[in-house]
């Protein structure tokens, strides 16, 4: 009985060592592959809720954002599941997102009619639409950051952050179309306590300069 046990264990730390010298394929850590889980499905998401939101918006220019970056977030996808999967640089490498509006942002407040959900689906404007998509890009956002702070595989960890400027390229472009529109307005303080908050700090020293 003491043989067979021992037997067993030898066994199991070859299976260790084994699994040990397959690479990089086989490192990750059991938090990292359910964070992993977690942004891949979140990925997954926001792309089928983009296929949604097509069938139903109506401002060409809205529209055409989506379809951007729709397909963009699919080479995102295929590229980060490919990483995972094998390990090993992706086929296709981690890709730049390049917005198409101005970074002109309109500020001030108008009035307009208080706000309350939508109780019908045929009441959802492209104002909701892009409020929908902007929340989404802005959680997966946030959970790309996170996952990455803490994944063990340098691949795909590298894949996983030099994602996250993109996604946050995507969500300040919807930002400036809902800014456009007026569907996101943006406050200003007064000139003078705008600039007591601009003058209330000052440069550190740097340490070790002298």
């Amino acid at each position: 009985m003491p043989n067979q046990n021992q037997n067993q264990n030898q066994m199991q730390g070859g299976q260790i060592i084994q699994n040990m010298n397959q690479g990089t394929s086989m490192n990750h850590g059991a938090h990292e592959m359910l964070d992993s889980h977690e942004l891949i499905g979140c990925l997954i998401g926001v792309i089928e809720q983009y296929q949604l939101y097509d069938q139903n918006i109506q401002d060409q220019e809205l529209k055409d954002i989506l379809q951007r970056q729709s397909s963009f977030m699919t080479q995102m996808y295929n590229t980060i599941v490919e990483s995972f999967t094998t390990g090993q640089d992706p086929t296709v490498p981690t890709q730049q997102y390049k917005m198409q509006q101005s970074n002109e942002v309109t500020y001030g407040l108008k009035p307009g009619q208080p706000k309350k959900p939508k109780m019908a689906v045929n009441e959802l404007t492209d104002d909701c639409y892009s409020s929908f998509m902007l929340g989404q890009i802005k959680a997966a956002a946030s959970t790309f950051t996170m996952s990455a702070a803490e994944m063990n595989n340098p691949v795909l960890r590298r894949v996983v952050a030099d994602s996250v400027p993109n996604m946050i390229e995507m969500s300040y472009e919807l930002f400036l179309y809902q800014n456009k529109k007026g569907y996101y307005q943006v406050p200003q303080l007064n000139a003078q306590d705008m600039n007591m908050m601009l003058q209330a700090y000052t440069k550190a020293p740097q340490q070790g300069m002298h």
